[in-house]
């Protein structure tokens, strides 16, 4: 007799789980050109346009396309032509659900019963739960402790297992990481997959649909996922000015792609979660060191001024990381002015008691 089990909270009728040896669930790691865990599936080679276009096809079929529109808030103060991509409007409320929904409908077959694990501050753990739910996957994330109540409360009822582990981001990914060596979970890797960066390019596609002229492009940068997408489309179809920006609090990538290096950093203080890691990743880097244009490196007080302006002005409720472009544009100043300006709002996930913080 089938038994019933659920799964995201629905009750489903499904067949005994097969019981499977650990020797075939065990997956050994490679050797990794940076400090984070890499298996044979990670293919640390940049996706093609060709492959993001493939992507696009996808995303529009389970997500709507976020707008890019015009701010003369903004624009009068670069004097220049400034629009905002408003990826805070997508589902989940981030652009990392493109990545999502790339990993859960292009995985293996021999991880679908195990599922996916993810390390995550909040933004990416809700996008592959998402991606998880949409295409019947398990979805384990870990956490670091005390992260975002209200981005774990968000993952939970998106279906993910979250667990509580270490005291930032990347204690939580090497805890991660262990669990996938050991129990055969498929590894999400923020910055070393391919399929993800895929997939989060996509919204660089929507961009050159919209606007072909663009200039500049200023965008926030944790694990490099984003910027690199960024890169690959807008940079190289509308042969724009991609510009990074970084917490000065959490300048691992910045530190790595002025010096030529890999290192990670001892730790980072930033209150903008999403620009918290201390790694950086050795296919987003690559993409970075050929193709992004710079790096400017922001206050965490700038960030929080920058979150105000947006609300008061723009009526746009954004977190610390989601506003890192508009805050690298105020800093750049006269660089941009004349210019065409794309400028990603990558998230609205900042929980009350910070924007509480913010406002004060």
């Amino acid at each position: 007799m089938d038994r019933v089990t659920t799964f995201g909270g629905h009750r489903t009728d499904a067949p005994p789980a097969r019981v499977v040896p650990m020797s075939d669930r065990t997956f050994k790691p490679i050797e990794s050109p940076d400090s984070t865990t890499v298996f044979p599936y990670h293919d640390l080679t940049p996706p093609t346009l060709s492959q993001i276009y493939r992507m696009r096809a996808l995303m529009q079929s389970h997500l709507p396309r976020s707008p890019l529109v015009r701010s003369d808030i903004l624009s009068e103060r670069l004097d220049a032509d400034v629009y905002l991509k408003r990826e805070d409007t997508l589902p989940t409320g981030t652009f990392k659900v493109r990545g999502g929904i790339a990993l859960g409908h292009d995985l293996d077959e021999r991880f679908r019963e195990q599922g996916l694990i993810v390390a995550s501050t909040g933004n990416l753990g809700q996008g592959v739960a998402y991606g998880g739910r949409e295409f019947d996957v398990p979805v384990v994330i870990g956490v670091p402790e005390g992260a975002n109540p209200s981005k774990v409360a968000a993952m939970e009822r998106l279906g993910a297992r979250v667990e509580q582990r270490g005291t930032d981001f990347d204690e939580a990914r090497e805890w991660v990481e262990s669990r996938a060596v050991d129990e055969g979970y498929r590894l999400v890797s923020p910055g070393n997959d391919r399929n993800l960066l895929a997939g989060i390019a996509t919204a660089g596609l929507e961009v050159v649909e919209d606007r072909s002229d663009v200039d500049v492009l200023v965008n926030p940068i944790g694990s490099g996922s984003s910027a690199t997408g960024y890169c690959l489309t807008v940079g190289k179809l509308c042969d724009a000015d991609v510009i990074g920006v970084q917490s000065e609090d959490a300048s691992a990538v910045y530190e790595a792609w002025k010096g030529g290096h890999l290192k990670s950093k001892e730790s980072v203080s930033t209150f903008a979660e999403g620009l918290a890691t201390r790694v950086p990743f050795a296919l987003t880097m690559q993409v970075l060191r050929e193709d992004l244009t710079d790096i400017v490196l922001v206050s965490d007080e700038a960030l929080r001024q920058t979150i105000r302006l947006l609300l008061e002005e723009e009526h746009i409720l954004a977190e610390g990381a989601g506003v890192a472009s508009v805050a690298g544009a105020l800093q750049l100043g006269d660089e941009l002015r004349g210019k065409t300006v794309v400028l990603p709002i990558s998230g609205r996930n900042i929980d009350a008691e910070t924007l509480a913080a913010v406002l004060e």
